[in-house]
């Protein structure tokens, strides 16, 4: 399970220039990239993190992962603060980050054994690892091949794998299905639903996207995020109700732009 209270994030501006100072630009105060952000993520289930482009998705994952420090809130995995005690915290998850970053010499076994090695795991389970990934993913017969020059689709397949091999109870996907195409797309969406499922091993799967098709084949739970904060949560048909719209593409535009006199609880 994942629970994220309270979450908040602020970058700095960046550095102000000579020209800048000569032109009298006024001091930039920096970006709120997320300001409130929580939700509770079940295992055995796949929740969705919806929300338009800059709507604070990605930073929200990245200081899930602890790739950034949060100027506020809470992160907890399986009972283990994400902050206090990172390292088991990620212990306990599989991230794939919006960027795939594959070793293209590498063939795609050494990636994974590779990550493997990275989490504590001795070559020979790490090895056995890949193999299941790869008959469960489909890539069988790219396992002993360099992945330069893999597909975008194959591309993701080895990430996805990579970030499994150590088995973790969680799995956190960053816009996964950003430029597959539809066969790649449906064998994700398969695995997804295969790892939810007790025989899966009744994985916690939290999945960012924008895309709404997505979210209604593949979620039990979505939260919907706007300009930094979470603004509603529950089962597509719940927000099919709440909104009073039978379509979610409309129903996800009226919780995303709300009017100025429209809240949604």
């Amino acid at each position: 399970m994942i629970v994220v209270e309270g979450l908040a994030k602020r970058f700095a501006p960046t550095a102000r220039t000579l020209r800048d100072a000569l032109a009298r630009r006024p001091v930039q105060s920096g970006v709120s990239a997320v300001e409130q952000i929580s939700f509770t993520a079940a295992d055995g289930g796949i929740m969705g993190l919806l929300g338009p482009n800059g709507a604070g998705k990605t930073t929200t994952l990245r200081m899930l992962a602890g790739l950034i420090l949060p100027d506020a809130g809470r992160m907890v995995v399986d009972g283990i603060d994400v902050m206090r005690h990172p390292r088991e915290a990620l212990a306990r998850m599989g991230v794939l980050s919006d960027a795939r970053g594959l070793y293209p010499r590498l063939t795609a076994r050494e990636n994974i054994v590779y990550y493997g090695a990275l989490q504590g795991l001795g070559r020979d389970l790490a090895e056995a690892r890949a193999d299941v990934l790869a008959d469960m993913l489909a890539f069988k017969p790219l396992l002993d091949r360099r992945t330069e020059g893999f597909s975008q689709g194959e591309r993701m397949k080895i990430a996805l794998a990579r970030a499994l091999v150590h088995d973790p109870v969680n799995i956190v996907l960053d816009e996964a299905t950003n430029g597959l195409d539809v066969p790649a797309t449906r064998s994700l969406r398969e695995s997804l639903r295969f790892l939810r499922t007790a025989e899966g091993g009744g994985k916690c799967i939290v999945v960012s996207t924008h895309i709404m098709q997505e979210v209604q084949r593949l979620c039990d739970h979505v939260v919907v995020v706007s300009h930094g904060r979470s603004v509603a949560a529950g089962t597509v048909a719940e927000l099919l109700a709440l909104t009073r719209q039978s379509d979610f593409e409309e129903a996800f535009v009226q919780l995303a732009f709300p009017p100025a006199h429209e809240v949604f609880s």
